[in-house]
């Protein structure tokens, strides 16, 4: 497992962060994980624009070398569950990579989880006007093409300015049997069966109840698509104890990021005891940490943004999230203009917690680091967007870790910290891992 860490000299330098503490100079590499790693693409943040963050990452990528860029577009989407940042990663690659034998097509197709990523790759390629897909990109595009069934095509193929069937006839694709290349014929001619979704049914006159009703007792919901519907189950009359059972059930939790529960528990309380204990089940996933573990949760103003223009989580909820579901005996504050200790609570309580524990005011880290600097424990984690007013000391723990939740160009979290980007509870594992690995 590659950590993402950084261990080097906290030297003067004039790089700040936006709120004016002293920043550590980054490399290239490290500049562009830390960009990457927490990055909704294209989508404001509080300090910067989607457009800005978006120029930064394909600007870093073209400077860093390609086998690291292939790595992090891999890690970003199967560790860290982000669609669209990895992609983007892969535009650039499709470049730089060029020749480097193999690199490109084969990134390409570990990166591809679900099939509307063919489609929109290629989008992304075109952002800047339509121009040759190269000639590895077409290659990795074929063998993707090659994972996904009739259903998932279907499900995936949906309107907008490049079709599947588009990136079908632009990169050649050879069926590797006679099922398949008849299931690509029909994809061609817009054949392809109708797939049998939630979305199809309630669009073609089905009932909100007994379409629910039916996807869940055949297995056919997604477990994210369960979370995002939970208040059109209540509101239709789906029986609550099928839903009840689907949600502590957990099937495909592992690629839903902790923040969505929140998200599920405001649109549905009906349900919240069941979302508590299915959130709390990632709790028993992760490795307890030894000894004591003091986590400083970030409550400043900057993050109360919202991950994306369509939702309601912010920042703070990806960060409480994950405090909620550490392992081990911890203690939990928050810091702000002050620095708050909180009920070390799991779940959806521990959540509430944090959230509510003091006004979302100022980012006075360093001030948070020297309280707790005086407290015994054995290990420090910060989840924060690393935004400071006060430059921030060295921790006294002999591990500490900086958690980063947005990416904003320059950060705090380096030197004596463990440093680590993102909002998947991956982190947390990383983490095991880390002192697995050194101790």
């Amino acid at each position: 497992m590659r950590l993402n860490m950084f261990k080097g000299k906290t030297a003067r330098t004039a790089e700040r962060t936006h709120e004016g503490a002293r920043a550590v100079k980054l490399n290239d590499e490290l500049r562009l994980r830390r960009t990457v790693l927490s990055c909704m693409l294209w989508e404001n943040e509080f300090y910067e624009d989607g457009e800005a963050i978006s120029a930064r990452i394909t600007l870093l990528a073209e400077k860093v070398a390609p086998e690291a860029v292939a790595a992090l577009a891999i890690e970003a989407r199967t560790q860290m569950n982000l669609r669209h940042a990895p992609l983007l990663l892969l535009t650039v690659l499709a470049k730089t990579g060029a020749k480097t034998e193999k690199l490109v097509a084969n990134t390409v197709v570990e990166v591809i989880q679900r099939a509307d990523e063919l489609s929109e790759l290629v989008a992304i390629y075109w952002r800047n006007g339509k121009v040759p897909l190269s000639a590895q990109l077409k290659k990795g595009l074929a063998r993707a093409f090659a994972k996904f069934d009739a259903y998932q095509l279907a499900k995936y193929d949906r309107p907008g300015p490049v079709r599947l069937r588009d990136v079908l006839f632009l990169v050649h694709a050879k069926p590797k049997a006679t099922e398949q290349a008849e299931v690509w014929r029909k994809l061609a001619g817009k054949e392809l069966d109708s797939p049998d979704t939630w979305e199809v049914a309630l669009s073609g006159g089905a009932g909100r109840r007994e379409t629910f009703t039916r996807l869940i007792g055949e297995g056919k919901l997604g477990y994210l698509a369960l979370l995002r519907n939970l208040r059109n189950m209540a509101e239709s009359g789906v029986s609550e104890r099928l839903v009840r059972r689907a949600i502590l059930d957990r099937k495909g939790a592992q690629r839903v990021l902790p923040f969505r529960f929140v998200a599920a528990a405001r649109a549905a309380p009906l349900f919240d005891r069941e979302i508590d204990q299915a959130l709390q089940a990632a709790i028993t996933d992760q490795t307890a940490l030894a000894g004591r573990t003091i986590v400083l949760v970030d409550v400043s103003g900057s993050m109360d943004a919202q991950l994306s223009r369509r939702s309601d989580l912010s920042r703070m909820d990806a960060a409480a999230s994950l405090a909620s579901v550490i392992n081990g005996d911890v203690r939990i504050f928050t810091f702000s203009n002050e620095i708050v200790e909180v009920p070390a609570r799991r779940g959806l309580a521990g959540i509430d917690a944090v959230v509510q524990s003091q006004p979302h005011g100022g980012t006075y880290l360093g001030k948070a680091v020297k309280h707790v600097n005086g407290l015994e424990h054995d290990r420090l984690i910060v989840i924060t967007d690393e935004q400071s007013h006060d430059d921030v000391r060295d921790p006294a723990a002999p591990r500490a870790y900086m958690i980063n939740v947005a990416s904003a160009r320059n950060g705090v979290g380096y030197g004596k910290w463990v440093h680590f980007d993102g909002f998947s509870e991956h982190v947390l594992r990383y983490i095991a891992e880390y002192e697995r690995e050194f101790g």
